[in-house]
């Protein structure tokens, strides 16, 4: 691995290419997999799938590697300026390159004004990831950001078990709570301890105004999404709309965004 390094170093962008072509790969080999028949029928859901399949392979792997890599080496956690190791640096070469991945994807299939919530997230990530590959600087603070990855596995899992019309299952109920804690715990936890470093640190940060700037429109995002994960899964509508299976298709993709 320290053999490696060097050459990602000198060759981030294209590191980041080869990951990219990777979760491309891992994403026409998914497709081999069963599908349910609900999510086949409609068009949006299968996409849908789809994405949120190559999602779940980055979440585990990134989640996984990231809670890794602190563990092994502390002072990941601690210095988020200057420290890192050969696998965290790899780490956020393969996980810029799932991003630009699923950028390309939403974008490509003509989904991108649904989803541009979605991608204004992946331009922020991309550009972070991208200035701490070329710069060799924040690439913990990166790997801390991954923690969040933790959080989406139960996340994905939720929206493809309400894609599958699989709401009423105990497992969707137990992920449920799973996923509140998680959402706390790794998401909003990890958004804290990053925007409390960069408000601390500030004034000697490169670039501290983009960074500060970028966690704060990330901030907004996250407690938006935490109501609306709260007020679905705790506080539904209606049990008409809860199940509600697509028929009308700007409803069903608000619902399954929900």
């Amino acid at each position: 691995m320290e053999a490696l390094l060097p050459v990602l170093k000198s060759h981030p962008g294209s590191s980041v290419l080869v990951s990219s072509l990777i979760f491309r790969v891992v994403h026409q080999l998914l497709q081999r997999l069963p599908v349910p028949k609900v999510v086949r029928q409609d068009d949006f859901r299968f996409w849908k799938w789809r994405n949120l399949s190559v999602s779940m392979v980055h979440s585990l792997l990134t989640g996984t590697w990231a809670l890794t890599c602190v563990f092994m080496w502390p002072e990941t956690l601690r210095d988020l300026h200057s420290y890192h190791t050969p696998l965290s640096y790899l780490l956020v070469c393969v996980s810029t390159g799932y991003f630009v991945q699923d950028a390309g994807d939403i974008i490509l299939t003509g989904h991108g004004r649904g989803s541009w919530e979605f991608l204004l997230h992946h331009a922020l990530v991309i550009w972070c990831f991208l200035y701490a590959l070329y710069t060799q600087l924040y690439v913990a603070g990166a790997v801390i950001a991954l923690f969040v990855e933790v959080n989406s596995v139960t996340l994905h899992l939720r929206l493809m078990l309400k894609l599958s019309s699989a709401q009423s299952t105990s497992m969707y109920h137990i992920n449920k709570f799973v996923n509140l804690f998680t959402y706390i715990v790794f998401r909003l936890g990890t958004q804290m301890y990053l925007t409390r470093y960069i408000l601390h640190n500030y004034s000697w940060m490169d670039r501290g105004g983009y960074f500060l700037a970028s966690m704060m429109v990330m901030n907004i995002m996250i407690l938006i999404y935490f109501y609306r994960l709260i007020r679905a899964d705790f506080f539904p509508r209606s049990k008409s709309y809860a199940g509600q299976n697509g028929t009308h298709n700007n409803n069903s993709r608000k619902f399954l965004s929900d």
